[in-house]
């Protein structure tokens, strides 16, 4: 019955999470297209105010480990739900992302996502979207951010595995940014499917920037590393049983 209660609940708030995305990207259409300063505030407002309904109607809140990161840096992140998205751009203070360009249509998302000047990459060639990447955030290059990429890709199960793609990396090498690793345990809290929200705390976890002077393969390899490990101990000290499958 208790799961029952806790359904219901997870559907109100899915809802309302929309139907608020809806009415709050609509009043802050104007300002948002005639600044964007005022399209950082509304977002921010929009994630504060997701993060208040989470909390009342699913007993659902989130914590931050580690040092949050500042200046111009590359946040990569393991991606497993909406939710890591909202909180990443939220904890740090000026937040960007490098995100899929079919997005960029997305009615709000994909407005508000534009005015604040993300690289929209279209999936396919590597050497095709690794140029429009570079391309994308070459235009942001000199306003400081941290730029939020997820190295995977995609949205990730707990559970599932995907190799990581050397996007992050690259960036990295080429705008010589320091690149900060981000654990989280959030999908066994939130997942990719099913509307489903489980009361406790997402844990997101940032780590100190990974070495300079490695290759674009070996700088990859590490940074799997750390964020495979320590997203799997997270998802352990929440209850999940860790057993890495294939996601594809």
């Amino acid at each position: 019955m208790a799961y029952v209660f806790q359904y219901i609940r997870s559907v109100i708030f899915v809802i309302l999470m929309y139907v608020w995305m809806l009415v709050l990207g609509i009043i802050g259409a104007i300002p948002a297209a005639l600044s964007r300063e005022w399209a950082y505030k509304f977002m921010r407002f929009y994630c504060l105010s997701v993060f208040w309904l989470a909390r009342v109607l699913c007993g659902l809140t989130y914590e931050i480990r580690g040092k949050v990161p500042t200046g111009s840096v590359i946040v990569a992140s393991k991606h497993q739900s909406f939710l890591d998205v909202m909180v990443n751009f939220y904890t740090v203070e000026r937040g960007n992302f490098v995100m899929k360009k079919e997005l960029k249509w997305a009615p709000i998302l994909g407005f508000y996502a534009m005015r604040i000047g993300v690289a929209p990459v279209k999936r396919g060639a590597r050497s095709k979207s690794m140029k429009e990447m570079v391309s994308g955030v070459e235009k942001e290059a000199d306003t400081p951010s941290q730029l939020i990429i997820y190295p995977q890709g995609t949205r990730v199960p707990p559970g599932k595995y995907l190799p990581y793609k050397v996007g992050a990396a690259v960036l990295c090498q080429r705008f010589d940014r320091p690149c900060i690793p981000v654990a989280t345990n959030v999908g066994v809290f939130w997942n990719k499917r099913g509307l489903y929200r489980k009361p406790g705390v997402a844990v997101f976890e940032y780590f100190e920037p990974l070495p300079k002077g490695l290759s674009v393969e070996d700088m990859t390899k590490e940074m799997e590393r750390v964020i495979e490990t320590n997203s799997n101990r997270l998802m352990a000290e929440a209850g999940f049983d860790v057993t890495p499958q294939d996601a594809s």
